[in-house]
């Protein structure tokens, strides 16, 4: 979801390609897997909705990693910079879940990793530029559509079954509650003070409907 120099490298997530392999035709019928952490087992999942989810989650909080790498790297050293790295610490914790439940259920990543992690920095640093008011206004944009995306899976695992996805419905209620609090502390330093705020909010709320399609999928 560096420090002041956000241009250093992204965390080395791509060792998650080798080590997140499907499992094998049929194994999500008979599955019974546990959390590596946890106690708790899912039995007889459909894996195919919890590898869509896994996936697109992983790739989105990886994204919003890179948009506040981004932020800090041009408002790190302003009095923005506390309130940036407080949401930033809170992404960086969603990530590492999302990197533990990648290896646990084998997930494989999106392809489109490199190029999220070009873009989310460059849309972080890009925004910045237009001051404190662009920043939030991203991050307002940005944390609107993750809260909305994670409500309509929440939708999908209590619809299929809430008990059998009783922790990772947890998990993803939690975050989304998060990226709410992030919706309103941008609301609550000017976001929509923001040059051409609505015109910018409808550009990159687009943009993130089209990243999660695409991570989703491929």
């Amino acid at each position: 979801m560096i420090g002041c120099a956000g241009a250093a490298a992204a965390p080395p997530l791509w060792r998650l390609s080798s080590a997140a392999r499907r499992f094998p035709s049929g194994y999500a019928r008979n599955a019974s897997i546990r959390f590596c952490n946890t106690g708790m087992t899912y039995k007889n999942i459909n894996h195919a909705t919890v590898d869509r989810i896994i996936r697109v989650d992983h790739a989105g909080e990886y994204g919003a990693n890179r948009i506040y790498a981004g932020q800090m790297a041009v408002l790190g050293r302003t009095s923005m910079g506390p309130v940036i790295q407080k949401m930033w610490d809170q992404e960086k914790a969603h990530l590492k879940k999302f990197n533990e439940l990648m290896v646990t259920f084998r997930v494989r990543p999106t392809i489109l990793m490199p190029f999220w992690n070009v873009m989310g920095f460059a849309l972080g640093a890009g925004t910045a530029l237009l001051g404190k008011e662009g920043a939030m206004a991203c991050t307002v944009a940005v944390e609107e559509s993750i809260a909305h995306h994670y409500n309509n899976q929440i939708r999908t695992l209590m619809e299929e079954d809430a008990e059998k996805y009783e922790e990772l419905l947890q998990t993803i209620k939690k975050f989304r509650d998060e990226e709410l609090e992030h919706h309103d502390t941008g609301l609550d330093h000017n976001a929509e003070l923001a040059p051409a705020y609505s015109i910018l909010k409808g550009a990159i709320q687009v943009g993130c409907k089209a990243a999660i399609y695409l991570s989703e999928r491929i």
